[in-house]
């Protein structure tokens, strides 16, 4: 058993904690609205805090899981942050969907404190949060790792250290490129065969059988027929993502045509309103059905 603060009890955070208080680590989570806590603590129990510091103080893992750069910087530094609270010897796992830069720049200043340090974004979605099956991939040094490694089980069906700090954001963004990729492609092909008057339901059930299959082949093309987003991964959220990939991009001088287009074609849903919407949702802008 572990002593462990978690800090952000999103959609991901509040299952993904859920599932180290069954585990039976000692759990203390802070999260910036009230509720959230309250109705976390009444599911799981284990203890709240009024502030990321306090809920650090005395932890062996604290683990971040928030929106963004600013928002991760937000409950990490200052007066009241978890490295305020954080011992020297604990260690600090951020599962935000973050940039490479602030990965590095986390690790120097936990380094500083004696706080070891990994970036760990994780990909499954809320589905996978919930039925801990996410895959975690890791930016850091292998002794930190495999001290984090037996935690991460709770909800992990995978977890992979992938190099030094970065390199589990880096990887994120490879799945990210992917995921973008294959669905717009995918968007491409029920538009396509919808205009040409195929059943699609059959369709999708024979090429899910060859080489076009895919998750998201699998898990979308149903909903995506039937035009419902209301559930998943939310367009603004991936255009977060696109945002860092492409600035990465720039820095390391790799060409990303492809997910450039997708993501101007995420900005067109968002201004048809679908900014909260599931990133299949890509089809919305192909037109309608025949």
């Amino acid at each position: 058993m572990k002593k462990i603060a978690f800090v952000g009890l999103g959609n991901m955070g509040f299952p993904m904690a859920g599932h180290l208080a069954r585990a039976g680590h000692d759990i203390c989570v802070y999260n910036r609205t009230t509720s959230r806590m309250t109705d976390w603590q009444a599911v799981n129990g284990g203890r709240i805090a009024v502030t990321p510091a306090q809920a650090a103080r005395g932890a062996d893992l604290v683990f971040v899981c928030v929106g963004n750069d600013d928002d991760v910087r937000s409950v990490v530094q200052g007066a009241e942050g978890v490295l305020a609270g954080m011992r020297s010897g604990s260690c600090l796992v951020d599962h935000t969907t973050a940039s490479a830069a602030l990965a590095r720049e986390l690790a120097a200043l936990c380094s500083g404190q004696g706080v070891s340090f990994l970036d760990a974004p994780v990909s499954g979605g809320q589905a996978g949060a919930q039925n801990g099956c996410l895959t975690v991939m890791a930016g850091g040094d292998m002794e930190t790792f495999q001290r984090v490694e037996p935690v991460l089980a709770a909800y992990a069906a995978s977890s992979r250290l992938m190099g030094p700090v970065g390199s589990g954001q880096l990887t994120k963004m490879v799945n990210q490129i992917c995921v973008g990729g294959l669905l717009q492609a995918l968007a491409e092909a029920l538009h396509f065969g919808e205009q040409a008057g195929l059943d699609m339901q059959a369709a999708m059930e024979v090429i899910g059988a060859g080489a076009a299959q895919s998750w998201q082949q699998h898990n979308r093309y149903q909903s995506m027929l039937a035009r419902e987003f209301d559930f998943g991964f939310a367009v603004k959220w991936m255009r977060k993502d696109f945002a860092m990939v492409l600035e990465e991009a720039r820095r390391i001088d790799a060409s990303l045509p492809v997910t450039a287009l997708v993501d101007q074609f995420y900005a067109d849903i968002e201004r048809m309103g679908g900014s909260g919407w599931d990133t299949s949702s890509l089809i919305r802008r192909l037109g309608s059905k025949t």
